[in-house]
């Protein structure tokens, strides 16, 4: 009977009991971006517009899961930091590398790549990249096999 009483006082003191704040974002998401170079939701925010003085455009995207970018060549080079969440990195010819929250990821100057997040995850990242250099080259579409694994 006493554990009974004290099962029922239990449950009730963590039906009052508020969830730990949910942990907002340093940066809003973002517009979401037109599927032209890219399969699924991404959210993408300039944080910083490329000039005279500081020559690297900085933004944050913000993928789904199961979205992911297009082969693509950056000619300068561009570096990412996940912020949240699991994703993936894939050079050309080279295995995939699953990527999360605290990597920093260095896409070398021309080199063909592509990321995203995974199947079950979202993954968020703070991406830059030398605008003087040229823009992003985008190229085809991510295989199923090389985003799933080869069958």
């Amino acid at each position: 009977m006493k554990n009974s009483i004290l099962a029922i006082c239990l449950l009730g003191a963590l039906a009052g009991c508020k969830s730990a704040p949910e942990e907002t974002p340093i940066f809003p998401k973002g517009e979401k971006s037109p599927n032209v170079n890219h399969t699924g939701n991404v959210w993408l925010r300039e944080l910083n517009h490329a000039d005279s003085v500081f020559s690297y455009g900085t933004s944050v995207a913000i993928s789904d899961p199961d979205a992911r970018l297009n082969w693509h060549v950056h000619p300068g080079g561009q570096i990412l930091i996940v912020t949240e969440g699991e994703g993936y990195y894939q050079e050309r010819n080279k295995p995939k590398r699953t990527i999360k929250k605290g990597d920093v990821i260095k896409c070398l100057p021309g080199i063909e790549h592509w990321h995203g997040a995974t199947p079950d995850q979202g993954v968020t990242y703070i991406a830059t990249s030398p605008a003087e250099k040229g823009k992003t080259i985008w190229l085809d579409k991510v295989s199923d096999e090389d985003y799933y694994g080869k069958k």
